[in-house]
């Protein structure tokens, strides 16, 4: 009886316990959203609210996704060296969190951000350096631990999550820009971070592991198994998983996919506020409700979907969808100044793209080689955010040269091209390729 009472004790352990999984990711996802939904959607808004040119609008939104691209510099060194008794990822995780704490309150003291752009811009930078921290963190802690057949249900939690922080950022956080200035806004929503950060600093990653440097505990068997023992080994590692067919042709994929989700998310302000005469508030209503609509499908429906239908093929329906809906966009130029119909096309446009980002997640997640999880899973997502950044800069292009028409087909054509590139992706032959390069490693650890 003692034994069966001491196997059924509850855990703050991460690894042991699925309810505290799930919800320490989706808090740690909501977390991120908060500041994405200020510096991503909402201050672009009120920018275009405030008379800025498309072209620079489009700048600040390519630039402020700069440091996304660059994360590959950071995860090599979150995948070498950590403070194992406390976890392997969860050191890294409380750096990045405690970072965007700092990052908001400093945002809040840029003066006059609209006639200091440079300055605006600066900022967000520093604040979205913290944001790839903790999404690296984050993201390998659920390569880690989380059983493959459970990461379709926890991307569509986690995504779920972030997309409804990211509405409810976008909306609150316009709100107080506009009735309280932009320095009080950015310094209440630095509070909820706060409020956040107690989350990780309460739960171990693994039995066993210490909460804080000074209080007990010791690494964990599993933590010090995963612990890449070189540079050598780490890179050599990272070049053989990569070089796999299916990594180079998912590594295409998630650039042309993600360069599709960023260019409708920057045309969608700039199209309703300067097009269609809406104000920021307006439109931060319309997106944040989308979004937020988005979210809750996410969550809801997301893991199911997957495990209905396989990610693949979720994914490929979701762009199709998406294209078809462009096309009947760009020949609907008549009912666009009809604000139901045009606050309808964002909004299915948000369901898709929060189902879209799930799928790719749990995808770029299905295909790492769990001991340089960090490293792997980092270099999809730096492909990720390359794809972002070059999304916002092919619209400010396409849209300084030919109509919305004109854009939202180009859309189309490129969305389309993508769902058939899938076709090609085979998970069976590329998980028993990891399989076989975790055996070589094993055995020359050994030798």
């Amino acid at each position: 009886m003692e034994k069966i009472a001491l196997k059924i004790k509850p855990t703050n352990a991460l690894a042991e316990n699925s309810f505290l999984r799930y919800f320490t990711f989706i808090v740690l996802y909501f977390s991120q959203g908060i500041p994405e939904g200020l510096t991503l959607f909402g201050i672009p808004a009120w920018m275009a609210m405030n008379g800025k040119s498309t072209e620079e609008i489009a700048g600040y939104s390519a630039i402020v996704l700069i440091p996304f691209a660059f994360k590959i510099l950071f995860a090599p060194v979150m995948e070498r060296y950590s403070y194992l008794p406390m976890g392997k990822r969860r050191p890294w995780l409380l750096f990045g969190q405690f970072g965007i704490l700092c990052g908001l309150i400093a945002l809040s003291f840029v003066p006059d951000p609209l006639n200091n752009v440079s300055l605006l811009i600066t900022s967000v930078l520093c604040l979205h350096v913290f944001i790839i921290f903790q999404d690296i963190a984050t993201d390998s802690l659920v390569i880690d631990i989380v059983p493959l057949e459970q990461q379709g249900k926890a991307n569509s939690l986690m995504w779920g999550a972030k997309t409804v922080g990211t509405s409810v950022s976008l909306f609150i956080g316009s709100w107080l820009i506009n009735n309280y200035g932009f320095s009080t806004a950015a310094l209440l929503m630095s509070t909820s971070v706060c409020c956040i950060m107690f989350v990780p600093l309460l739960l171990r990653e693994r039995n066993g592991e210490k909460l804080l440097p000074f209080t007990k505990g010791e690494t964990s068997p599993e933590a010090k198994f995963l612990k890449v023992d070189s540079w050598f080994l780490l890179f050599k590692s990272f070049k053989q998983v990569i070089l796999l067919r299916n990594i180079l042709l998912l590594t295409l994929i998630v650039f042309f996919i993600t360069g599709t989700l960023h260019y409708m998310r920057t045309l969608f302000p700039i199209f309703t506020v300067k097009e269609l005469g809406w104000s920021n508030i307006d439109y931060s209503k319309v997106f944040s409700t989308a979004s937020l609509l988005g979210g809750i499908v996410g969550m809801l429906i997301g893991g199911f979907l997957i495990g209905r239908l396989g990610i693949i093929k979720l994914l490929q329906t979701c762009l199709f969808i998406a294209g078809l809906f462009a096309i009947i966009m760009a020949f609907s130029v008549s009912l666009w100044k009809i604000n139901a119909y045009t606050s309808a096309f964002i909004g299915i446009f948000c369901v898709l793209i929060t189902l879209i980002n799930i799928c790719v997640l749990a995808l770029a997640m299905q295909v790492c080689w769990k001991r340089i999880s960090a490293l792997q899973f980092t270099f999809f997502m730096t492909i990720f955010n390359t794809g972002l950044s070059a999304g916002s800069a092919l619209l400010g292009f396409l849209s300084a040269r030919f109509d919305w028409q004109i854009v939202l087909l180009i859309y189309a054509g490129i969305v389309f091209s993508t769902a058939l590139l899938l076709k090609l992706i085979k998970i069976e032959i590329h998980l028993n390729q990891v399989e076989i390069l975790e055996s070589k490693y094993l055995e020359n650890k050994a030798n």
